[in-house]
């Protein structure tokens, strides 16, 4: 079984072989991956949940320099990101806004560990209050691809206690946001501007200037589209995953049949609205172009890991 540093990877395919008889005359670019946390002693293992989620703050708590700067001490690392922490679950009730600041660092640790992704604008690091949680993508990263080529991540990332039909329009609605006209061209100009990018790519001056030139605001936003991916976290209250108590073929296989509808109607939504074209709203323009990653994440309960979380947070943010 393939891993995520720690989880079970029960799937990675192309939407197309996942779901063969979907169609759609878009489908090529879309991909599908199924991470899943273990079981211990007849119990999801919420210890090795949490520890990934804090051993992955830095990612999007801290810039890059900060991190350089703490490289051999890591607990400092975890007091100092804890403290950029928004924490705004305190203030939340039982909605999907919950959890989204869990989520987001979920996001990053899996573009880190599964996607080889460089951290350039870490999100929470750059966000300035809890208002700032529904404006433009959850996430912000460079590939790096073969002969110096890159790809643009711009990611989706919530806390959902269900992702049945009458929540995936407001996924798809949050989704499609990100390529609002303001949305995109501030996350494009926040890339650009980024010191962690020019920090990671200070030997490699060609591609440096290669990704500044596309992300000018002055190129055709085609160009950036073409290298654009979108990976949106399903991370999710799963009644299947409640009720086991083991890891298991039979867990698995009922996981993926369950995934793979949730997928095909998600992705219908997504592709609907997309290709809308009326006098209220307008088609995502190359949307063929621009690639998508579904990544399903599914968990026993939402109360218990963002009480361990909020806990844990608030404990190191009074450490010295």
């Amino acid at each position: 079984m393939s891993k995520l540093d720690k989880f079970n990877i029960h799937l990675n395919k192309s939407l197309k072989d996942f779901c063969p008889d979907v169609d759609f005359k878009i489908i090529d670019g879309r991909e599908v991956l199924s991470v899943a946390n273990d079981f211990s002693d007849n119990k999801w293992q919420f210890q090795k949940f949490q520890s990934f989620i804090f051993n992955n703050i830095a990612q999007t708590a801290l810039s890059k320099k900060e991190r350089d700067n703490i490289v051999d001490d890591s607990y400092s690392s975890l007091i100092k990101a804890a403290k950029k922490l928004r924490l705004i679950d305190k203030k939340n009730n039982d909605t999907d806004t919950e959890g989204s600041e869990l989520a987001e660092i979920l996001l990053y640790g899996i573009m880190h560990h599964h996607y080889k992704a460089l951290p350039v604008v870490p999100k929470i690091f750059n966000k300035q209050n809890s208002n700032d949680n529904a404006k433009g993508a959850d996430s912000v990263h460079i590939v790096l691809e073969n002969e110096n080529e890159f790809s643009i991540w711009y990611g989706e990332a919530k806390f959902y206690n269900s992702i049945e039909d009458t929540r995936l329009y407001e996924i798809v609605n949050s989704v499609l946001n990100i390529f609002s006209e303001s949305a995109f061209d501030t996350e494009n100009r926040i890339l650009s501007n980024s010191n962690d990018l020019k920090s990671y790519l200070k030997d490699n001056s060609d591609l440096y200037d290669k990704i500044i030139s596309i992300l000018d605001t002055d190129s055709p936003i085609d160009y950036v589209k073409a290298r654009l991916n979108v990976p949106i976290l399903l991370l999710h209250v799963c009644n299947i995953t409640s009720n086991q108590k083991e890891n298991s073929d039979v867990y698995v296989n009922k996981l993926l049949e369950y995934q793979k509808e949730r997928v095909q109607s998600f992705y219908q939504k997504l592709y609907n609205k997309a290709i809308k074209d009326n006098l209220k709203v307008k088609p995502i323009v190359n949307f063929d172009k621009i690639k998508f990653h579904f990544i399903f994440f599914p968990v026993p309960d939402k109360k218990t890991i963002i009480s361990n979380f909020l806990t844990r947070a608030e404990s190191l943010r009074t450490e010295i």
